[in-house]
């Protein structure tokens, strides 16, 4: 029985494809479907509510947007996931911006999206609570955990802008309340894309330096959208894990950042931080002076008894012969190292010639036993030799280090080398009574280091 049998007997009838007909192929469908709708609608504002987000480890973004009646799959690729400033949720309702494409594997419509952001509040407020909540919840706002300032701060780091208004309010104030304050500016931007990543590289910097006491982060005031670096999640954790304390300094005392939060300390504006981080060292100034005039009465005097004894030194010209026997003593001390050295080199020598003389000797009998035995025993006794030389040496450098060091504290070039000096008038005599001089002598000084000419007034 033949196919078209079988097809009567069914109660069937095929009809030959027609002239004309194209019979397409699921994946050709799906692609002519997608060119025409890239193209009808390649830029489109699609709002609704966030479902079924998920972030994949990629860095893209799967998510719904859906209404009352419909629901859009759409993807964020990774590109543009990373520029948002806050984070999708389910629930929170966003306005998206793409193109319309047909995912052809599942053949489903889907938005390509290239922006995204909440719809009511701005997407900065959104992502500022988002990241005030989580880091919140990490424990990195908790007052215990945050650093006391030094009461004493010799050298402050500060990471700004070189160029703004902030720094030079905070030199003013410095220079005026303690000019002795040393300021490290570290150049970073406050304001872009790379504000955040350069003012966390200053704080890291001065950090591994070690070469300040406390760190400012200033900025003068801005938007919500000028201040945005300063809401970044990375330079948060990186105040947070400052091991030097971080006093933020953060636009007007209106504006709070997330900086603010983290910081050992907020201050309200730059110019407060100046004021601030000196505070404690204005309050003991004046107790500072009064020990430094008691320290200068005491020093006056142990200036004059060792003025007194240097005059009597200088008396019997013991000042250049003390030079003249240290620098022989110096010089003796050099010479018996060179010759301890060359002692236990030619010692060493005359051990190892021996030892080549008894190996050859020995080396015509077929003794390898007694050969090998006397050579430990030999090369111990060299060890134990050079051992000894050395530290006979050293013992001898030591005793001569020693008594260098002595001579050097007895020397009354030492005497000179504290401020000390030798005043001698126009003859080249000795002063040691005012009434000595008059008024339009010539005198001279001699220091550790020259010597000075004058006259007397």
């Amino acid at each position: 029985m033949d196919a078209g049998d079988t097809s009567g007997q069914l109660g069937l009838s095929f009809q030959p494809l027609a002239q004309g007909r194209r019979v397409w192929t699921p994946r050709e469908l799906m692609s002519a479907v997608r060119t025409a709708v890239e193209r009808e609608y390649g830029d489109v504002w699609v709002e609704g509510e966030i479902s079924n987000f998920r972030p994949a480890e990629s860095g893209h973004l799967y998510f719904t947007l859906k209404d009352e009646g419909a629901q859009l799959r759409v993807v964020m690729f990774r590109t543009q996931a990373r520029l948002l400033r806050f984070r999708p949720e389910n629930g929170m309702h966003a306005l998206a911006r793409g193109r319309v494409t047909v995912y052809e594997s599942r053949g489903e419509l889907q938005l390509s999206a290239e922006y995204l952001e909440p719809k009511g509040a701005g997407a900065l407020q959104v992502a500022f609570e988002q990241l005030k909540a989580k880091l919140q919840a990490e424990g990195l706002f908790e007052a215990a955990r945050k650093k006391p300032l030094p009461a004493y701060p010799q050298r402050i780091g500060v990471v700004t802008s070189p160029r703004g208004a902030a720094i030079q309010d905070m030199i003013n104030i410095l220079r005026r309340r303690h000019a002795g304050v040393s300021l490290l500016i570290y150049p970073a931007q406050v304001q872009g894309e790379a504000a955040a990543t350069e003012t966390a590289a200053g704080i890291k910097f001065f950090n591994r330096a070690r070469s300040v006491d406390v760190i400012v982060v200033a900025r003068g005031g801005g938007s919500l959208e000028d201040l945005a670096a300063y809401n970044h999640e990375g330079l948060a954790r990186v105040i947070a894990a400052s091991e030097i304390p971080v006093v933020s300094a953060i636009g007007h005392e209106t504006d709070f950042t997330i900086a603010d939060f983290v910081a050992d300390l907020r201050a309200p504006t730059p110019s407060a931080a100046a004021e601030v981080v000196t505070q404690p060292r204005q309050a003991i100034e004046e107790n500072i002076f009064g020990l430094r005039q008691r320290m200068a009465r005491a020093a006056r005097y142990q200036l004059m008894l060792a003025e007194r004894r240097l005059r009597e030194l200088a008396q019997h010209g013991a000042m250049q012969r003390m030079r003249e026997v240290i620098g022989c003593r110096q010089q003796q001390m050099d010479e018996l190292t060179f010759r301890l050295r060359r002692a236990a080199e030619a010692a060493a020598e005359r051990r190892r010639q021996r030892l080549e003389m008894a190996a050859t000797r020995l080396r015509h009998f077929d003794l390898r036993r007694q050969l090998a035995a006397m050579r430990r025993e030999l090369e111990a006794r060299l060890g134990a030799l050079a051992a000894s030389v050395h530290s006979g040496v050293l013992r001898r450098e030591t005793r001569w280090q020693r008594a260098d060091a002595r001579l050097r504290e007895l020397s009354p070039a030492k005497i000179l080398e504290r401020g000390y000096s030798l005043v001698f008038d126009a003859a080249g005599k000795l002063v040691k009574d005012a009434a000595q001089v008059k008024a339009g002598d010539e005198i001279s000084a001699r220091l550790a280091r020259g010597e000075i000419r004058a006259t007397v007034k």
